[in-house]
């Protein structure tokens, strides 16, 4: 019954649906953040002034999501993780579930991310162009069962097209993850492109470069 009512009220005109959504899901929306036709269904939901959530978007099972103020998620994404308790993933007592997407931050199209762990992309970067996948969780085949760790995307940060990215990677703050590449480990330095499979760095970046300085998070 839940879920049919959720599916009802993505078809709702828009402020039909953020009361309904504030009022009997307890999201925090604020008057300025729009969701589109999309099925967004965290446990808990919080969109900051000018977050926007496109068209044919879907996001379930996650305990939570937040859209930093002017973050946008276009369309066509898929977006899901794995609830807390059952038997998967409880030696991973501090496993969360989430989504956590900085001011000005976007995802573009048709990417998949999977937050079984906490998956953090930082203010005023970028998941550009299209099917990339974002996975915190697989099989240890080591201990024979599903493990997850999870990954961080740092600020003014450029993740280029058809990405994939693991579980435990990290890309530091004002770097660029070329297109094609895999992440599959931390790196720490910034201002540096890293790419490859795996990516490792292969060159620097000038720190004035105007991607790591502009205001707003749209690049013309």
């Amino acid at each position: 019954m839940k879920r049919l009512a959720a599916l009802a009220v993505v078809f709702l005109p828009w402020s039909l649906k953020r009361w309904l959504l504030r009022r009997f899901w307890g999201y925090q929306i604020a008057d300025g953040a729009r969701i589109g036709l999309s099925y967004v269904f965290p446990g808990h939901l919080v969109m900051a002034q000018g977050a926007r959530i496109g068209h044919l978007n879907v996001a379930i099972h996650l305990e939570r999501m937040e859209c930093g103020a002017h973050s946008i998620i276009e369309r066509s994404n898929w977006i899901t993780g794995h609830a807390l308790g059952g038997q998967h993933f409880a030696h991973r007592t501090l496993r969360d579930p989430a989504l956590l997407l900085g001011a000005h931050a976007a995802i573009t199209k048709q990417h998949i991310i999977d937050c079984t762990d906490k998956v953090e992309i930082g203010a005023f970067t970028t998941l550009a162009g299209y099917h990339s996948q974002i996975i915190t969780h697989g099989i240890d085949v080591v201990d024979g069962r599903q493990d997850c760790k999870p990954i961080r995307i740092g600020a003014y940060c450029l993740v280029g097209t058809r990405v994939i990215v693991l579980g435990g990677a990290a890309l530091p703050d004002r770097s660029v993850l070329a297109a094609g590449s895999v992440l599959n480990k931390a790196h720490g330095e910034e201002f540096a492109v890293y790419a490859g499979q795996p990516a490792v760095r292969v060159k620097g970046i000038a720190p004035e470069a105007a991607y790591f300085h502009r205001p707003r998070g749209f690049v013309d």
